[in-house]
């Protein structure tokens, strides 16, 4: 199956590996809406893609606010004619991570995001999708959505696996329906979550590691399988990060 007059709306597209996703699928002949809250880097994106008919559409939405989130589902919804495919990308971590070091508000602002957010995507797309029984929904969780771990730290470990619960769970429940849904579980990626980590990364690392492109193939590979066929998860790694 091609993704050639297929539609999709990716949050976070942006950057990091919701930008490559969006530029792989618009290579694909998918027709892209993306979302994210800096307007600037979406339209950074949107350059790199076709030009014309083709071109990437942005808008600015933030998907901690369920506002925002009804209001892009229904411009995606007019500029694209429906949405196929959502690529749940919008993702954030801070610097100080420790229990120790977590405020409440950050806790809140991890949990709003990374788990809420995608929830608030979900939510506003299902209709559509139920209604022409079909659809795929895919999440970039992390393997810290599988596996706890003190680099992810406390917010972000728990907003993971939340959103590997919500995932998993809608996964059943729609299934009937024809939809699918799909949580990827990514290893260590050069993207510009980086910056947020406690100890600064050095370039040498970041080149060992996976690149956005890297995860987006992944998601094209699933996105092109016929309806019959469901991924339920994809843990995806840097050859040299263990995964016990």
């Amino acid at each position: 199956m091609t993704l050639a007059g297929k539609t999709a709306l990716v949050t976070g597209g942006g950057t990091g590996i919701g930008a490559a996703t969006a530029l792989a699928f618009a290579a694909a002949g998918c027709r892209v809406a993306i979302a994210g809250r800096r307007e600037d880097k979406l339209r950074e994106t949107a350059r790199r893609g076709p030009a014309g008919a083709a071109a990437i559409v942005v808008h600015a939405a933030d998907v901690a606010d369920r506002g925002d989130v009804a209001r892009l589902v229904d411009w995606a919804t007019r500029e694209l004619g429906q949405i196929d495919i959502l690529v749940n990308s919008a993702g954030v971590n801070i610097a100080r991570r420790t229990m120790a070091d977590l405020t409440p508000e950050n806790w809140d602002l991890l949990m709003q995001v990374n788990a809420t957010g995608p929830y608030n995507c979900m939510r506003a797309v299902l209709p559509q999708m139920r209604d022409r029984q079909d659809g795929l929904i895919i999440n970039i969780s992390s393997v810290a959505g599988k596996r706890a771990n003190v680099l992810g730290g406390v917010a972000y470990n728990a907003s993971k696996f939340a959103m590997t619960a919500l995932g998993a769970t809608v996964a059943q429940e729609e299934r009937g329906n024809g939809i699918r849904v799909t949580n990827v579980y990514p290893g260590e990626v050069d993207t510009p979550i980086l910056e947020q980590r406690p100890e600064p990364v050095s370039a040498e690392h970041r080149a060992k590691i996976l690149q956005p492109g890297d995860v987006a193939a992944a998601l094209l590979m699933i996105a092109t399988l016929p309806p019959r066929a469901h991924v339920a998860e994809i843990v995806i790694k840097p050859t040299s990060q263990v995964y016990v």
